[in-house]
């Protein structure tokens, strides 16, 4: 099966509201956080899903990526 890319054009459509998934880029690499209590309604802490949060996760996050671990990955950012 073909690896799903999105642009981030895309992504933004992903952002968790009106019934749609929650996705997050980081690295390069989309992952679903849908099923995730903290990413309800499509934030948390601030942040939005439908977006790149490579900085956010590296710089400003007191989890860094080991939160990553588990969650569904669905595709590539290009």
């Amino acid at each position: 099966m073909e690896e799903k890319t999105f642009t981030h054009e895309e992504l933004a459509k992903f952002n968790g509201e009106n019934g749609q998934p929650a996705y997050v880029a980081v690295s390069g690499t989309v992952y679903d956080v849908s099923g995730k209590d903290a990413w309800k309604g499509g934030k948390h802490h601030g942040n939005v899903a439908g977006k790149d949060l490579t900085d956010v996760l590296y710089n400003k996050s007191p989890h860094g990526d080991k939160v990553l671990k588990g969650l569904p990955v669905v595709g590539k950012l290009v």
